[in-house]
């Protein structure tokens, strides 16, 4: 799902190129509001879409939307003259295998994602993303050794509790929203480290080229045992696998355009749109079950969210509030 490349160094997008021929109408942080909007509402719309593509099993769809984001990607980069910034990623030893890293990483997001969709549990891959958070914090503990404030640590403890309590109600451990919160988590630790370095055209790009050769022995398996089903349903079915390159790289793309242009605080309030969506597509639409102790869990996840977030508010003020030097 989600890339964020930031830093002085890195090449244009597509989409930031597109917007320097025309003279922006609005300013620039109500232009990244509405690229944000776009980016998480699609996200959030996914498992519709993944629903949609019935009767394409779960290896089957992940194998296309790898190779027509590959497509998709290579069109673009045609379309746009971006072969500068890729050519120049490929002669990084260091950034080839780190983007190698990073695709294995999402193809396992993406798996897990679909995996849970096609299988009734769209409420539990919306729990992973709204752990996501929480699972990027920690990260940042074990990982890059930082330290929390008090308020962090609540709202991780505060998740623990969760997932306890969600593990009670599931009758088992969500291992879904677990896979989906820490393969996404360190993915964009991975995407963090190389972000000054790589765009997110770019970066894509290299990621779908590491997992070609995984989606080609899926697509294999898949038609000794059950049969591809692309091209043989209907032409909608068919454009709809299609589309899924193109609803894996727009988002990325119009994400890599609105970080640019708004302020860390915003893009994270701005996150919890795509996991409130799928939550409401899987309890109102799809009608998943939702007993007590699942909203009990869901209301601590909530509560650690806010309490994230009351926290990141007040650092972001606190980091752009002027010093005043003392006389």
């Amino acid at each position: 799902m989600h890339e964020n490349p930031t830093g002085p160094t890195e090449p244009t997008d597509p989409v930031d190129a597109g917007q320097s021929r025309i003279r922006p109408a609005r300013s620039s942080a109500s232009t990244g509001l509405i690229f944000a909007i776009c980016a998480y509402g699609m996200w959030g719309f996914l498992p519709l879409y993944f629903l949609f593509l019935a009767p394409s099993g779960a290896f089957e769809i992940v194998a296309w939307r790898v190779l027509f984001s590959l497509v998709f990607c290579a069109v673009l980069i045609v379309a746009t003259h971006a072969w500068r910034p890729l050519v120049a990623a490929l002669r990084s030893p260091r950034i080839v295998w780190t983007m190698g890293l990073a695709g294995v990483l999402i193809f396992i997001n993406w798996q897990t994602f679909i995996l849970g969709t096609l299988s009734g549990h769209v409420v539990e891959t919306a729990l992973g993303y709204f752990i996501n958070p929480i699972i990027t914090v920690l990260l940042g503990v074990l990982v890059l050794h930082e330290k929390l404030r008090t308020a962090q640590w609540a709202a991780v403890l505060i998740s623990l509790v969760a997932v306890i309590v969600l593990s009670v109600g599931y009758g088992t451990v969500p291992w879904i929203s677990l896979i989906l919160a820490f393969s996404f988590g360190f993915y964009g630790l991975i995407k963090k480290r190389v972000g000054g370095h790589i765009d997110a055209l770019s970066g894509l790009t290299l990621e779908t080229l590491w997992l070609t050769p995984i989606a080609i022995v899926q697509l294999v398996v898949v038609s000794l045992i059950s049969g591809l089903t692309f091209g043989t349903v209907s032409t909608l079915h068919t454009i709809a696998l299609i589309g899924t390159g193109v609803l894996t790289a727009v988002p990325l793309l119009f994400f890599a355009a609105a970080s640019r242009r708004l302020p860390l605080t915003t893009m994270g309030l701005v996150q919890y749109l795509a996991p409130v969506l799928q939550f409401i597509a899987g309890v109102v639409i799809l009608h998943e079950p939702m007993p007590p102790e699942r909203w009990l869990g869901f209301g601590l996840v909530w509560l650690a969210l806010i309490v994230l977030t009351v926290d990141m508010v007040r650092a972001g003020r606190a980091q752009r509030r002027p010093v005043v030097d003392p006389i």
